[in-house]
């Protein structure tokens, strides 16, 4: 197997673990309380930049893991 082709997969693989986290993070960043007839919505902009942050890099890293996957054949 080919160090270009290993290292393609391990990117993509990395990507996978990072989008997830990414996605978590935005949702875990955001509450909704409904009391009585009044809705709360409380939401952690630094968590939601950290998600989004992670979500960007996750794109990068599979373009890269793309890149050298169709590089090594």
């Amino acid at each position: 197997m080919n160090t270009n082709k290993i290292i393609g997969i391990v990117l993509i693989l990395a990507s996978l673990f990072l989008g997830y986290t990414g996605i978590n993070k935005i949702s875990e960043s955001s509450v909704s309380v409904k009391l009585l007839d009044l809705k709360v919505d409380m939401s952690d902009k630094s968590g939601k930049e950290e998600g989004y942050i992670y979500l960007g890099l996750a794109v990068v890293l599979f373009g890269g893991g793309i890149y050298m996957v169709k590089k090594a054949k």
